[in-house]
């Protein structure tokens, strides 16, 4: 504290406020009324201990607890995770196995009752075909749910070959050419079940509309990773629209809803005659939820 000798003072008491803990000596000299000095300082030596939040068998402690405690949030976190995807695979193994299978019966047994009854009302028909048709739209829609749901099938690489299988099936009955190109994708990259839900959805809305309306001869899907976003491009060559007139479908609003859950955007490209591209981006790590 004070390695230099104090001026000279009738106090026969000195006070040190907030003494850090440690080893101290203390020196007093007597000085006499002529000026002498004593020829050897009176020392007292005198230890502080430190507070035990400072000692070295509580801060090994505390490291030693602090270390259990994060094992145990990881272990923890672990364990929340394993069991959410256990209940993943268990609802999507229900879907598949109960619903999907009564929704086939369903559907199945009205186109053979719809078969074989060709002479009864047509009303009668006209609804068994209905329902046969709801049917099969219900087990496709599962089919949907049980592959987002399902945690064997959270890669990119999943998300890719359930593409293409759509497209081919939607397209090619249709004599429409199709063409997809990938780039910079990690098949075996992890992709979140909402995030690969709301792109399939967003594609699948895309090629339901070309379908429908664009009148087109080929489509071009792109897909790929750029500066940690993913991005997907659905073109065709069709009639095209002006995206500024107003329309009676949904098809774009909920598109849009959808990449803004995402945290990313959705663009329209297209002209009358010009056809279009319909182009959606978001942040593979959604916790940034920058565009």
């Amino acid at each position: 504290m004070d390695r230099e000798w104090s001026p000279r003072t009738a106090l026969r008491s000195v006070h040190y406020a907030r003494l850090a803990g440690g080893s101290y000596r203390f020196a007093v000299q007597a000085v006499g009324l002529e000026g002498t000095v004593s020829p050897a300082p009176a020392l007292v030596a005198f230890t502080i201990l430190r507070p035990v939040w400072q000692r070295w068998w509580f801060l090994a402690l505390a490291g030693v607890l602090a270390g259990l405690l994060l094992a145990a949030a990881y272990r923890y976190r672990v364990n929340r995770l394993l069991e959410f995807e256990r209940i993943r695979t268990r609802i999507a193994a229900d879907l598949h196995d109960d619903i999907g299978a009564n929704l086939s019966l369903i559907a199945g047994v009205s186109e053979v009752l719809g078969a074989e009854d060709r002479r009864s009302d047509p009303a009668l028909r006209e609804r068994l075909s209905l329902i046969a048709d709801v049917a099969q739209a219900s087990v496709d829609a599962m089919g949907d749910i049980v592959w987002a749901i399902n945690p064997a099938k959270d890669r990119l690489g999943d998300l890719t070959q359930r593409m293409r299988r759509f497209a081919s099936d939607t397209l090619a009955p249709r004599n429409i050419a199709l063409r997809i190109s990938t780039h910079d994708l990690r098949g075996d990259a992890k992709l979140d079940p909402e995030a690969r839900r709301e792109t399939f959805l967003v594609f699948k809305q895309s090629l339901n509309n070309i379908v429908r309306h664009a009148g087109c001869g080929s489509v071009e899907v792109d897909l790929g990773i750029r500066r940690g976003m993913l991005e997907l491009s659905v073109a065709d060559d069709g009639r095209g629209f002006d995206p500024s007139a107003e329309h009676d479908g949904h098809g774009l609003e909920s598109m849009r809803r959808r990449a803004e859950k995402l945290g990313g955007e959705l663009q329209v490209a297209s002209a009358p005659g010009r056809g279009c591209r319909i182009s959606l981006r978001f942040p593979l790590d959604r916790r940034r939820r920058t565009v």
